[in-house]
């Protein structure tokens, strides 16, 4: 892990599309900006925690494999 030290307004690059800068610091708190390309999803950890699990719990769960089945023909159907 990389870890840089900035201080408000300055700025890091990752990569040629995405610039993060320091916005404000106060207290134990840092707001930050984010500039990316609108295809980049950008996620709070928690948000993306939740996320992975639902699909994980989505993609394991019976009621989504009787999904899957009922799906799979139409799509094979829609195809031919």
């Amino acid at each position: 892990m990389l870890v840089l030290t900035r201080k408000i307004n300055e700025r890091i690059n990752i990569g040629n599309d995405i610039e993060v800068f320091i916005v404000e610091i106060k207290d134990d708190h840092v707001k930050i900006g984010i500039k990316a390309p609108k295809n980049v999803p950008i996620y709070r950890q928690e948000i993306y925690n939740a996320i992975l699990e639902e699909n994980q719990l989505a993609a394991t769960s019976q009621a989504s494999l009787d999904n899957l089945g009922d799906i799979l023909p139409k799509i094979t159907a829609e195809q031919a």
